[in-house]
Parts: structure tokens; sequence; C-alpha cells
């Protein structure tokens, strides 16, 4: 089967958020914290770059993609504790966003980490499934499983990064205003987006994948009945014997 060619609509994606970034870009609220926040986006986007002849995402990944991407670019130019959102919905309906809400303080920053598990979830399950062959729970809870654990290593990064560089950026940086618990609630935020998006992808396939049940058996069925360890370490060393003699 030939790979999709999804240049057009890939390369319009890729122009409207040049477009937008390179509008946010100008006179950011920190210019500093706009440089810290962009570091990972470069080295993201020079991935993404690297190996687009060699992994396709499809259309609703890249969109997804996409999405989140533009999300992050708003909260850069702004940092996240900044965001005006609170502000444009008085503009627009002379009411409280936050009051309606309950919020007691800025949470864009918990929007885009729920929008890090509920938009790239997919995504990362394209990945894992044709790249690692996951099928049936596992094709399901290690995007789950992957968001987690990058988010919780994004806290450290961040804490690090504030540590290191003190002052103003850092505080700008980590934007936990005042929450001692703001990393563990960004990770639990991360965390129940990735979680509704693998639902949502679970009900559609349990509606329109026939041997959905099949799959998910089989893919949770123990493949060998010997234990690991020092038994396999034990085989390893004799195929090794084996192929000296």
């Amino acid at each position: 089967m030939s790979i999709p060619n999804y240049r057009g609509y890939v390369f319009t994606l890729i122009a409207i958020y040049a477009v937008l970034w390179a509008v946010l870009a100008i006179a950011p609220f920190d210019r500093h914290d706009w440089l810290l926040e962009n570091v990972l986006v470069l080295l993201f986007g020079v991935g993404l770059f690297a190996l687009h002849r060699q992994f396709v995402f499809s259309r609703i990944s890249y969109t997804l993609i996409f999405v989140f991407m533009c999300l992050h670019a708003v909260g850069s130019h702004y940092t996240y504790a900044e965001v005006p959102y609170e502000q444009a919905w008085q503009a627009l309906t002379g009411r409280s966003f936050n009051a309606m809400l309950g919020w007691e303080r800025n949470n864009f920053d918990r929007l885009v980490h729920f929008s890090y598990g509920l938009l790239l979830a997919y995504p990362l399950r394209e990945i894992f499934l044709r790249v690692a062959d996951a099928r049936g729970f596992w094709g399901y809870f290690l995007p789950l499983d992957f968001t987690l654990s990058t988010s919780a290593l994004y806290e450290l990064v961040e804490w690090a990064a504030a540590e290191f560089f003190g002052g103003d950026l850092g505080v700008a940086y980590l934007g936990t205003q005042g929450d001692v618990w703001d990393a563990q609630k960004d990770m639990g935020c991360a965390g129940t987006g990735a979680l509704i998006a693998m639902l949502i992808t679970a009900g559609l396939n349990f509606r329109l994948q026939r041997d959905f049940a099949r799959e998910w058996s089989e893919s949770l069925r123990i493949k060998s009945e010997l234990p690991l360890g020092e038994n396999e370490i034990a085989r390893l060393l004799g195929e090794r014997r084996g192929r000296v003699d």
C-alpha cells in the first residue's frame, strides 16, 4: 500500500502555524521566557521534519498536533500565567469566566496540560501501533502511560530550569502561581486528557472494528510460559557458547 500524500494539507497547517507563531513572536510578554518555552518547540519541529519521509501521520494526528502547537504558541507569548482569557471573556460577555467556573487562578496552563494528553495521545497511539506493533489493550494503555511519564519528566525539567535560571525568569517559566501542588495537578490534567482520548478511540473501535474483542483478548494472552530473568540470561549464554564452539 502506498503512503498517502498529505503534503498540501500539512503545508497548509504549517503555513497557518508559522503565521500565528511569527505574530506572537513580536513583543512577547517576557522575551527570555518565550525563548525558553520555544526550545522544545524547535526540537519537536526538527524531529517531525527529520522523520517526515519515514513516518507519515494521519490527517487527524497532524490536525491534533497543530491545535496543540497553536495553544502552546499563545501560552509562550503571554507566559502561561498571564494569558488574558479572563479579560477577553469579560469584554465579550461582561461576565467573569473564572467566577463562572469557580476558578481562583489563571488556568490556561492547566488547559494546555490537559490538551497535551487529549490532543497528542492519538498521534502517540499511531506510533505505538505502527512502530511497536502494540495491539488491543496495549494500544490504548501505552499512549496514556507515555503521556503520564513524559508529563512527570517535563515537570522535572521545568523545575531544574527554574532552579538554574532563578529570579523572575524562573518564576515565569515554572508558572506555579503559588500552588504547591501545581506539578501534580498538571500531570493529572495531562493524564485525564489522554484517558479521555483513548476512551473515545476505544469506543469508536468497539463499534467499527469487528475483531475488537478478539484483538483485546489476544493482547492480554501470555505469549511465553517460561519466566525470563536468570532463565533468559542462561539461554543467551548457552547460545553464545554454541556460536563460539
